[in-house]
């Protein structure tokens, strides 16, 4: 706007006041920004022809605190601000604002003439304590984001688009600032979950979903929250229809959709077990035909460790073939013998006739062992093991191991202060995965459920 001169502006304005043209066809016309435009002749209309003379006018300290201060109470716009504050354009105070906070919330005056050797120094030393002050207030501003995402979200690592939605613009709001300067920010530490503008902007676009079927919608809720987001929805479903709702897959995904109900998903691990020795104990029976039609025909057994706080905890479960129950287990700070036995005396409580029973596991140097080999002989149980370095032999196990850790322990580790904490919520999850936990594989049914149904046929 400022190549054209002052008649030309004028021209414009009485095309657009008294001639009728739009905005659009005067922008075009004259190739110029809409935007611009629009604000120049609405500027004229408001303060005549005399605002044009001013052009390079001054504004005092005083000026743009008052302006920046109206602002960042947000109950303008910056457009109609600047059209009532005279301003020759709206850039003008966007740029104020951006200055000031660059600044350390302090407004800028450029002095003319060349700086002094004194004037370099001051800004020298004020660039090395205002970066520092940066530095400072960004980690305040991540730290204060982290603290509403942990608010809106009951399961770290998982947020939905809505929830960082949310979270966004509340910050933004508190602290007066756009998406690109909190992204510049936020986005350094990249643990942080962040979304893409489109992202962000589409989801305040959408609408606050109104259900049609408010008890549908409610019993999804509340088997979701009772299973603590583990169920997604085929599994939703699927206790729905057992307790006598008449619903499909494709209605609960719809309204979990719509809702931004998410279940928990696992994540892909790198699998590293003991590779074993060289020489073969035992043959693989199973072959990877995991699945047996009775209880205590096929089971499975291996040790995972949990890492918590610079310390360890092993798991060692025996899991059944037909239902993918949990025979027994134990738990120990040490991988050693005294664990694996200890599970095995567990099972053989519960459970004498085991004659025709196969006992799989990797190459571990416990199942190596001539005391776990005495115990099996004992029962009259035969041995069966992994080929040397081939986990997908005893992914039954692997399978077992990645749905615990992904369900109770992996993004929620921030729960358990102490190895006893971890210890209770491992047995606790047990329980629960045998006596709760519906599987479609097993009809809909429970472990314990489908083992005893199992045991009756």
């Amino acid at each position: 706007m400022s190549k054209l001169s002052k008649q030309q502006k004028l021209e414009l304005y009485r095309k657009w006041k008294h001639e009728g043209y739009s905005f659009n066809e005067l922008s075009c016309q004259e190739n110029l920004s809409r935007s611009t435009l629009t604000y120049l002749l609405k500027l004229i209309d408001k303060y005549g022809a005399k605002i044009l003379d001013q052009p390079n006018k001054k504004y005092s300290k005083e000026f743009k605190e008052a302006a920046i201060a109206r602002f960042l109470k947000r109950q303008e716009s910056i457009r109609q601000l600047s059209l009532d504050l005279g301003l020759r354009s709206c850039g003008m105070l966007s740029n104020w604002v951006r200055e000031y906070k660059e600044n350390g919330y302090n407004v800028v005056i450029r002095k003319k003439g060349r700086p002094s050797a004194h004037d370099k120094e001051q800004k020298e030393v004020a660039q090395r304590t205002g970066s520092r002050g940066q530095a400072a207030e960004a980690g305040k501003l991540r730290a204060a984001y982290q603290k509403l995402l942990y608010k809106k979200t009951k399961r770290l690592g998982s947020e939905t688009s809505e929830e960082i939605a949310q979270a966004i613009t509340e910050l933004r709001q508190e602290e007066h600032l756009s998406y690109d300067q909190l992204a510049k920010i936020i986005t350094k530490d990249q643990s942080l979950p962040w979304i893409a503008r489109s992202t962000y902007y589409y989801t305040l676009s959408k609408k606050t979903v109104k259900c049609k079927r408010p008890a549908l919608l409610a019993k999804i809720n509340h088997i979701f929250e009772h299973h603590k987001g583990r169920y997604g929805y085929r599994r939703i479903a699927l206790q729905m229809r057992r307790e006598g709702s008449k619903v499909t897959d494709w209605t609960v995904r719809y309204w979990m959709h719509k809702v931004g109900l998410k279940g928990i998903r696992r994540n892909k691990r790198k699998y590293s077990s003991y590779k074993g020795t060289i020489g073969k104990i035992a043959p693989n029976l199973i072959k990877r035909n995991f699945f047996a039609i009775r209880p205590n025909m096929k089971w499975y057994t291996d040790i995972t460790e949990f890492h918590l706080h610079g310390q360890k905890l092993y798991l060692s479960p025996i899991l059944d073939g037909c239902a993918g129950d949990i025979v027994s287990y134990s738990i120990s700070r040490h991988p050693d013998m005294h664990l694996v036995i200890s599970m095995l005396h567990k099972a053989f409580k519960k459970h004498s006739a085991l004659n025709a029973l196969t006992f799989h596991t990797d190459q571990g140097c416990q199942y190596q062992s001539p005391m776990y080999q005495h115990e099996l002989k004992l029962h009259g149980i035969t041995q069966s093991m992994s080929r040397k370095g081939n986990s997908p032999d005893d992914g039954l196990m692997e399978n077992f191991f990645g749905l615990l850790k992904t369900e109770m322990f992996y993004g929620q580790e921030y729960k358990y202060h102490s190895l006893k904490q971890l210890k209770e919520a491992i047995e606790k999850y047990i329980k629960y995965y045998n006596e709760e936990r519906i599987k479609s594989r097993l009809k809909g049914l429970t472990p314990n459920e489908y083992r005893n149904q199992a045991l009756m046929n």
